[in-house]
């Protein structure tokens, strides 16, 4: 059984550093998916309310036999649910459908500034981590100015920041505020969905290792101490893509990978969404 590396969270929890995803993964096929990380040794599941997988994740774990302090289950609060109350309702049904009395990170998934509900939500996450309902709490696609007014006020620092993360967009701003406020930085669309796979830099260091593209990105991702979450609905690729414990990037091969940033994105930039 492959051992996952954990990150120390500032909350004192830990979280496993590679973890499966299930974005945009249909609910009827999640059950299915998630089973196969399981088995390939993935004790990390991050979903989401928009999702629309909650009950199929939650299927997989109930039937998986593995106890629940073995599992660290994520989701996350969805821009309409945003505010105290709607919040806490949204969370309520989140746990029912995943069928859990707790969860282990709990998101506000999008800031939605235009809304400007994030610290009211942030509020009723707080309760949630008082209450003992979510262990640790945490946001997505929060750029530097939504933290630094987050925490104005705030009683709990968020542990993570789900950010879109990969070699074409590396964040470098977010990321230094983030280790100077303790906070772990976790990346969706880790592989920019394939879209900086073919870049010379990774088919070389790819072959040098016998691995594949993307194996070295995500092994990227692990030394620069990221949290990572790649997804697929592939036995084989979800085998490939906990298969990169094994070897180890230089700095040199580090250095060139850091080359190919360019602000590419995958998805909305936070100030533009909701």
């Amino acid at each position: 059984m492959t051992t996952v590396p954990t990150v120390l969270l500032n909350d004192g929890t830990r979280i496993p550093q590679l973890g499966f995803g299930v974005f945009q993964v249909p609910d009827d096929e999640t059950t299915t998916a998630v089973a196969s990380a399981l088995e390939a040794g993935y004790r990390s599941i991050d979903t989401a309310a928009v999702y629309g997988n909650e009950r199929g994740v939650g299927r997989a774990l109930a039937d998986s036999g593995i106890p629940r302090e073995e599992l660290y289950v994520t989701t996350k609060l969805w821009n309409a649910d945003q505010g105290y109350d709607a919040a806490l309702k949204a969370f309520d049904t989140s746990l029912a459908a995943l069928g859990l009395d707790h969860v282990d990170l709990y998101l506000i998934h999008w800031p939605a500034p235009a809304q400007d509900l994030y610290r009211e939500s942030w509020r009723a996450v707080e309760q949630l981590v008082a209450d003992g309902r979510v262990r640790t709490a945490g946001v997505s696609n929060f750029e530097p100015a939504h933290l630094r007014r987050l925490l104005d006020g705030a009683s709990l620092v968020p542990a993570v920041n789900q950010i879109e993360l990969h070699p074409g967009l590396q964040q470098g701003e977010l990321r230094a505020l983030h280790a100077e406020l303790g906070i772990a930085t976790e990346a969706w669309s880790p592989l920019a969905q394939g879209a900086v796979l073919a870049e010379e830099p990774l088919t070389r260091i790819a072959a040098h290792h016998g691995k594949s593209p993307a194996q070295v990105v995500l092994r990227w991702h692990l030394q620069l101490g990221n949290v990572v979450i790649p997804k697929s609905v592939t036995p084989a690729r979800i085998r490939e893509n906990i298969d990169v414990l094994g070897f180890t990037l230089s700095d040199g091969e580090m250095d060139a990978i850091a080359g190919l940033d360019r602000g590419l994105r995958t998805g909305p930039h936070p100030d533009e969404l909701g």
